[in-house]
């Protein structure tokens, strides 16, 4: 009988915008269950170094590199220096995105193609950096951060839903190239999802979200790095190309 367990012992985990929020929460788990986390981060330093003395907290080693994840070049130099550190990448969690919201008759240029270009360009620069690091160790697990929004959709928000539901597409055909390498790809859809950017939502809006949850609250971070926690252990080794939303039912 095979031994499930959730030990990442030895395994090397890479978490874009790893320095707060769902990112951080992901990371933290992973180095609590023995993983070496490597994360990036675009503007806060000293939110990275606090997340990095936790993770040497926790026992782990831990590195933080600023990037942008938009940056094509710049994720090859970030897996670079992570292979260079540690030897190998097993774990991608493609973590770092940005929302513009607004309605599509006032949505800008520009406010479309930052968020494609972070959220949608991002997963593409850091999946194709490892690919080849993941494919000579025969082995490897990518996690895409979705939304339930890039399921549903959602008024004001069409910049988001399409990078997160090209997200989907891309995940899937991702997870079928490099199966025969046993390099796996999956995506974890979170619904609402208490962080510091939804702190400041309105009570009435909060109440409404909670209404339109059958588990009737939000969610926290911890729930979403336990989704991820099971993608990148040997628990989910036969899982690849597939969509685990962490929403309370919201999208049921």
């Amino acid at each position: 009988m095979t031994d499930y367990n959730l030990d990442l012992t030895g395994k090397v985990a890479l978490v874009t915008g790893g320095s707060r929020g769902i990112g951080k929460a992901i990371a933290l788990a992973f180095a609590s269950k023995g993983a070496k986390v490597a994360i990036t981060f675009a503007h806060s330093s000293s939110s990275a170094e606090q997340v990095t003395k936790e993770i040497i907290e926790l026992g782990s080693d831990a590195l933080s590199i600023q990037a942008n994840s938009s940056d094509f070049n710049r994720a090859n130099e970030v897996v670079d220096e992570v292979v260079q550190k540690w030897g190998k990448i097993d774990i991608l969690v493609n973590n770092a995105g940005i929302t513009k919201d607004g309605l599509i008759l006032r949505m800008t240029e520009d406010q479309w193609d930052q968020v494609i270009e972070t959220n949608l360009k991002g997963i593409f620069n850091y999946s194709k950096a490892v690919a080849r690091p993941m494919m000579k160790n025969r082995g490897g697990s990518i996690i895409n951060m979705g939304s339930i929004v890039g399921l549903t959709g959602n008024a004001g928000q069409s910049n988001y839903a399409a990078s997160k539901a090209g997200l989907v597409g891309f995940t899937k055909s991702y997870a079928k190239e490099l199966a025969s390498r046993n390099v796996r790809a999956n995506v974890v859809a979170p619904g609402y999802i208490l962080t510091d950017m939804t702190d400041a939502l309105d009570e009435k809006v909060l109440e409404g979200i909670k209404e339109a949850t059958p588990l009737g609250r939000a969610g926290n971070v911890d729930e979403v790095a336990a989704a991820c926690l099971f993608l990148a252990s040997d628990l989910s080794s036969y899982i690849t190309g597939e969509v685990i939303r962490v929403d309370g039912g919201m999208a049921i």
